[in-house]
């Protein structure tokens, strides 16, 4: 994590800030599946969970070469005009780090009731009263809304997290998503 880039969203009076930030979002997703790249983390410095949003900043980190593969993209085109961004610079040292990461909340009852009446042969009324549809889970975190088009999903809500400050960096893998539930980000 010895580099980041930050790019920050332009105000703009057509698009809201959170419609850009979900644009950035599924670009960056869809050229990390494409370069294969397990080594950008990303961060929200500007995210407020309390009012959940992830502001209107993006940073990533990772080693110079792996953003530099990342820029050396067209990842970027058709969206330059709505975002200021940075050179590649080096991490400040001496800089806490924290955990970023996805948060699936289990909001489809009838999914998981599913899931029970296959994984431990239940029947239809034994999975109703043990997952009960008030047993929806609803989250208060910042998101964007992405879609899949390698599973062809439709839009979902993906959750972010950010963990508490560490004093000590974790090493460890990001995901196509630049998220990680065991690698850490610089937090400055």
């Amino acid at each position: 994590m010895g580099h980041y880039l930050d790019i920050q969203l332009r105000p703009d009076p057509e698009l809201t800030p959170q419609h850009l930030l979900n644009g950035l979002y599924a670009r960056l997703h869809r050229t990390l599946v494409l370069l294969d790249n397990e080594n950008i983390g990303i961060s929200f410095p500007k995210y407020e969970e309390r009012m959940a949003t992830l502001g209107t900043q993006v940073r990533l980190h990772g080693p110079e070469t792996s953003l530099r593969a990342l820029t050396a993209t067209t990842w970027l085109n058709g969206m330059l005009d709505y975002l200021r961004i940075s050179e590649i610079e080096p991490a400040p040292t001496g800089t806490r780090h924290r955990h970023v990461s996805r948060v699936q909340a289990k909001s489809n009852p009838a999914r998981l009731r599913r899931r029970a009446m296959r994984r431990h042969g239940l029947d239809e009324k034994t999975a109703t009263d043990l997952i009960p549809d008030s047993a929806i889970e609803r989250l208060r975190l910042p998101f964007v809304m992405l879609g899949s088009r390698s599973t062809g999903q439709p839009s979902f809500p993906l959750f972010i997290q950010h963990g508490p400050l560490l004093s000590t960096a974790i090493p460890g893998k990001f995901n196509s998503y630049g998220l990680s539930r065991e690698a850490t980000v610089p937090w400055f």
